[in-house]
């Protein structure tokens, strides 16, 4: 009485790959623009920095990620010295430097 009849739906034809692209299109669609607006970037980013930190050398005024600004005195493999002020060296990691200063920056 208040139940209607129930039928079967009609089955499919067999594998329609037109069907399944149209699925998955907005998918990759979505996956690549999140790598040319966000991966990209950030790898082109890292290389950057890595090759910053790699020319860092003696004499080469720089600023740290924590603000503080000196100039490199020592080069090793990890650690690098910078001169904040007069007599006054500190040890930092290489990859804290954020970015190399024009010569003259930090005034003596």
């Amino acid at each position: 009485m208040f139940i209607n009849d129930a039928y079967a739906a009609a089955g499919s034809a067999g594998f329609d790959p037109e069907s399944l692209l149209r699925n998955f299109l907005p998918l990759i669609l979505l996956f690549a623009l999140f790598y040319f607006l966000a991966i990209r970037p950030q790898l082109k980013r890292q290389k950057e920095h890595r090759a910053l930190i790699e020319a860092l050398q003696a004499g080469d005024e720089v600023a740290t990620s924590g603000g503080v600004l000196g100039k490199v005195t020592k080069v090793s493999d990890d650690i690098i010295s910078l001169e904040v002020a007069e007599k006054v060296v500190i040890k930092v990691q290489r990859a804290s430097v954020q970015m190399v200063l024009p010569k003259g920056t930090i005034k003596d």
